[in-house]
């Protein structure tokens, strides 16, 4: 019987195309988020930029996972999501491919995260765009945030994972 599958074993891809897991963010506290375009919690990207810019160099990552299962809010190619991301809010943490995060079709990082931390009502479907996860340096997941909360609402559990 092989070991039990970490959140560092799980596969993901970037924006861009490029293949990896997890594992390359061993040791480091995340900020996991699924991000739209055309959501009324876009603005969001530029708190996350802050707390990214705040806190990377004392070991935190944020990581943005594109997602259209809410009303179809993230319709755009690779191209519009960067220039979304980029051009009008400056990004510069990691955004993934875009993929599901709700349903037989999730991807695995997600399965992962909502079997880890229940939302509103102890259910484990994302409800809705820019619902934050945040890991722990050992891998743990730590808290679950809907989209109402804001990203700065998160540093000072951040500054705690942070040590």
């Amino acid at each position: 019987m092989g070991s039990p599958v970490t959140i560092y074993d799980i596969p993901i891809t970037y924006l861009g195309g490029k293949a990896g897991t997890l594992g390359e963010y061993r040791g480091k506290v995340l900020v996991i988020v699924n991000v739209a375009s055309k959501c009324g919690f876009t603005p969001q990207y530029a708190g996350l930029e802050e707390l990214y810019q705040t806190y990377k160099d004392r070991g935190l990552v944020v990581l943005g996972f594109p997602c259209n299962q809410f009303m179809g809010q993230e319709p755009g190619s690779v191209e519009d999501i960067k220039t979304t991301c980029g051009v009008k809010y400056g990004v510069t943490f990691p955004i993934l491919a875009k993929g599901d995060v709700n349903g037989s079709n999730a991807h695995p990082l997600y399965k992962h995260l909502t079997a880890a931390r229940r939302g509103f009502l102890w259910t484990r479907a994302v409800k809705w765009n820019f619902t934050k996860f945040l890991v722990g340096r050992d891998g743990s997941v730590a808290g679950r945030y809907s989209a109402f909360t804001k990203p700065q609402r998160l540093a000072a559990k951040i500054e705690k994972l942070l040590g």
